[in-house]
């Protein structure tokens, strides 16, 4: 069959597949989302309805693409592991949106961007410090935010309070928290101090009991949500078959 004379134009498609044998990263962050949890009324420094959405939304996404082996999330970010749609991540926010917020109207729809990083497929320790280093960036950004909007509702503008923070260490933080307002920062709920990370794990369950009545166990693998430290090796240790070395 003869080519189109437009066919010159294909020539600058780009090549987007990614090379083989790596662990690929998806990284999703909610666009202008500053605004977004404004018209929306969101609670500050944190709102457990909307980190609770966007849990929800990792989750659904990890049933609907079986090759996600974790996803890890904080504030307006989540990160996920191999294969991921990230329109599908978008649309299931849409719908389970009222599921969260019952009573505050969608007003517009949110948009998320996201961005891929490629780990060498021998590397789990990358993948495993990767998540680390989120972890960490969510407990700074966490602190800052409490520090922000507890001097925020004491009287102090958000510039007064921005200007007040600059230079402040994490030690003098978390002494603000606590003379100024009475909160331990270590108190606060695990979810917004070290984020959220969605995995499968195995788990046992019972069956069937056999003819002498002992019980038949099977090994599924079953979505969890937990509020982990990431950078504590027992972790890993207890999930070996999540990122091997």
């Amino acid at each position: 069959m003869a080519k189109s004379e437009y066919e010159y134009v294909r020539e600058q498609e780009l090549d987007d597949r990614l090379p083989k044998f790596n662990w690929i990263v998806v990284r999703i962050n909610g666009c202008d989302f500053r605004r977004f949890s404004e018209i929306h009324g969101f609670e500050k420094p944190n709102d457990e309805r909307a980190l609770n959405l966007m849990n929800s939304c990792a989750i659904s996404v990890l049933e609907q693409f079986p090759d996600i082996v974790f996803a890890y999330g904080f504030s307006d970010e989540y990160s996920k592991i191999l294969s991921l749609s990230l329109s599908f991540f978008t649309s299931v926010y849409v719908m389970k949106w009222r599921n969260f917020f019952p009573t505050q109207e969608l007003r517009y729809p949110p948009s998320f961007d996201g961005k891929i990083i490629c780990y060498p497929g021998l590397g789990g320790k990358l993948v495993r410090d990767y998540l680390s280093l989120r972890q960490y960036y969510c407990h700074i950004n966490n602190q800052k935010n409490t520090c922000l909007w507890m001097l925020v509702k004491s009287g102090k503008t958000e510039s007064e309070a921005e200007t007040s923070l600059e230079g402040t260490r994490e030690s003098e933080m978390n002494e603000l928290l606590f003379q100024q307002f009475g909160i331990n920062y270590n108190s606060l709920a695990p979810m917004l101090r070290k984020g959220s990370s969605v995995f499968r794990d195995k788990v046992e369950e019972i069956v069937k009991l056999d003819e002498n009545g002992n019980p038949v166990k099977r090994t599924r693998k079953k979505i969890e949500v937990e509020h982990c430290d990431l950078t504590r090796k027992d972790f890993w240790r207890e999930h070996p078959d999540t990122f091997p070395d």
